[in-house]
């Protein structure tokens, strides 16, 4: 296991072994870079011993509280975690602020207690089946063990929907990840799970002064939080608002000038505005805050020669085409830091996203009474002007059928590339239906989908996504937006606070921040992170593609797969008759997948 996940901590390598147990740990070493902090590491009566991934912001004032109670041997945080489970138990987890998933052992109890971070930025799998309990920080850990590795075909299914893998699922029946938020206890042959932490306050406060003073003062104090680190570190820029202030608080707290790391994309003169926009002004805010700036340019070849890689990195399903960028990008920051600071999860927590302001306007539309927006005339007029989609959107109420139409891939695409006896069209929302939608809530729609996307999106894309990628090269990447108290405190701002009159989001947000925005960031429109991955299936990536998705490429395909549509999709979008990124990008990645894990 350590030898297959040797790149997540290259710096080092482990073990502790029982009659009972056995614990492996790859070291990526940032806080107390000697030996005597290697893991697995026992307390200080050996009673107790830890693997650990991720760090304690705080472990310096937990540290301070415990320093009566324990002799401490190491500056290290994970120390710090055996000291605070000594004394407080379980409890401990409520006082860290932290990123972390870990397994502490129990030798007079016989007993393994794991953990993992409020927001699931760490991840932690685990098999639990005929009396064996594995757990690992990647699937491939797992699978080199004699298992059950069936595979899971609702996960599949549900995959092609929402193209990623959600929660506990994944692409195996008896392989699952961890819950976000919990600690488990395992003894005699059981694992108990058990959630620590929850959101549990909405729209508590309505003074907007108040909330601005709250989100920069949160703001700042996460980010000197995640500053700790006893190797080099910098940050992901991008010409969006999150990375940008994160830069000014950074270039504010910080003696000397913020590494920064951004990636372009190789694109005909005419596509440089709209693929290159964020590169341009990722290289403006740095000369404007006088960072160490270095940015990479992606080309079709580096899809090409590094994908299947990608892939194998992930082991866990996702499809999304800025993975190439993120795994490049990730290994040139590699060579020059060893910490990297992002701006995730602003746009989950403060409506960045176009479906948070499509959301609110739908509920101001639907408090309209039915028999003025819902009728035959209204009809007919949304029909005539060729908005007929638009007018069911229009009237679909708040709830599971509305979080499908903004989020899940349209049946009719995916019913005509799955065979019939392995398509069921009912995993994706009998799943989420179970999960999240059981019962009736207080939260407005728009909050409640917010909260839904740090649950599903978040977790098991982007942050799946991001661990893997900037791990593969024992990277550590931090998300100081998503520190637990932000999330808090996002969450208790009334949804309308976070809109403005343009259509977009994150109103409150900026505003808050207005001190580290640059002008011409500030007044920039919203937009999303795009790669020309769609223009390149059609230039440099054709060949690949076609190859990919036929049936020779691997021949178990054909079992799940109609390669005689696929054809016909990869076609219509190669001469621009039918746009169809998502649906060719999360075939690939399957077929890859498949090729790979299905032995």
């Amino acid at each position: 296991m350590n030898l297959l996940t040797f790149y997540r901590g290259p710096d080092g390598t482990g073990f502790f072994c029982n009659d009972k147990i056995s614990l492996g740990h790859n070291r990526l070493s940032i806080l107390d870079l000697r030996n005597v902090a290697s893991q697995p590491m026992s307390d200080n009566d050996d009673s107790l011993t830890i693997v650990f991934n991720g760090e304690i912001y705080n472990f310096k004032d937990l540290r301070g509280e415990l320093k009566n109670d324990y002799v401490f041997k190491t500056e290290s945080d994970t120390e710090v975690i055996l000291a605070a489970y000594k004394k407080w138990g379980a409890e401990c987890l409520r006082r860290f602020n932290g990123i972390f998933a870990f397994a502490i052992w129990d030798k007079n109890k016989e007993e393994l207690f794991l953990a993992r971070d409020p927001l699931g930025v760490k991840p932690l799998y685990y098999y639990l089946k005929d009396g064996k309990f594995i757990f690992s920080s990647e699937a491939k850990g797992i699978l080199v063990h004699d298992i059950d590795s069936s595979f899971n075909e609702g996960a599949f299914n549900v995959y092609f929907r929402l193209l990623y893998v959600p929660e506990p699922l994944t692409p195996w029946k008896f392989i699952f990840k961890f819950p976000p938020a919990h600690y488990g206890l395992f003894k005699a042959g059981k694992l108990s799970l058990h959630q620590y932490w929850v959101v549990d306050e909405f729209d508590t406060f309505q003074d907007k002064k108040e909330i601005k003073n709250l989100i920069k003062d949160g703001f700042k104090t996460a980010i000197k939080r995640q500053l700790v680190s006893d190797r080099p570190l910098g940050l992901y820029l991008s010409g969006g608002i999150d990375s940008t202030a994160s830069l000014g608080v950074m270039s504010e707290l910080l003696d000397k000038p913020v590494q920064t790391f951004t990636v372009g994309f190789e694109v005909e003169p005419e596509q440089e505005l709209k693929f290159n926009a964020d590169a341009n002004l990722a290289r403006k805010t740095s000369g404007f805050f006088h960072s160490d700036h270095r940015e990479i340019v992606l080309k079709p070849i580096d899809v090409i020669d590094n994908f299947e890689k990608i892939v194998w990195h992930a082991d866990d399903l996702v499809s999304n085409h800025t993975q190439t960028a993120m795994y490049v990008l990730s290994g040139m920051t590699k060579q020059f830091v060893d910490v990297v600071l992002s701006g995730d999860g602003g746009d989950e927590l403060f409506c960045g996203y176009d479906r948070y302001y499509l959301n609110f306007m739908l509920d101001k539309v639907q408090s309209i009474p039915e028999v003025m927006r819902k009728n035959f005339l209204v009809k007919a007029l949304f029909g005539w002007a060729g908005k007929r989609e638009l007018y069911e959107k229009l009237n679909i109420k708040p709830g599971l059928e509305r979080f499908l139409g903004l989020m899940s891939q349209k049946e009719e695409n995916i019913g005509r590339f799955l065979n019939p006896d392995f398509n069921r069209s009912s995993a994706t929302p009998d799943f989420l239906k179970k999960k999240f939608f059981h019962r009736q809530e207080r939260l407005d729609f728009t909050k409640k989908l917010q909260y839904l996307d740090i649950q599903t999106w978040l977790l098991d894309d982007a942050l799946n996504r991001a661990d893997r990628m900037s791990m593969a090269h024992g990277l550590e990447q931090r998300v100081p937006i998503l520190d637990k108290d932000m999330v808090g405190l996002a969450m208790a701002i009334p949804s309308a606070f976070n809109m403005d009159k343009k259509g977009r989001g994150k109103k409150i947000f900026k505003e808050a921040l207005k001190d580290y925005i640059p002008e011409f960031i500030y007044n920039e429109p919203k937009r999303g992170w795009f790669s020309p991955v769609a223009k390149w299936l059609r230039g440099g990536l054709k060949d690949w593609a076609y190859d990919i998705l036929s049936p020779q490429y691997n021949s178990g395909a054909t079992v799940y797969l109609d390669f005689a549509e696929i054809k016909d999709i990869l076609d219509k979008h190669m001469s621009g008759e039918r746009y169809a990124l998502n649906t060719i990008w999360s075939l690939i990645n399957f077929q890859v997948w498949l090729k790979l894990f299905k032995k």
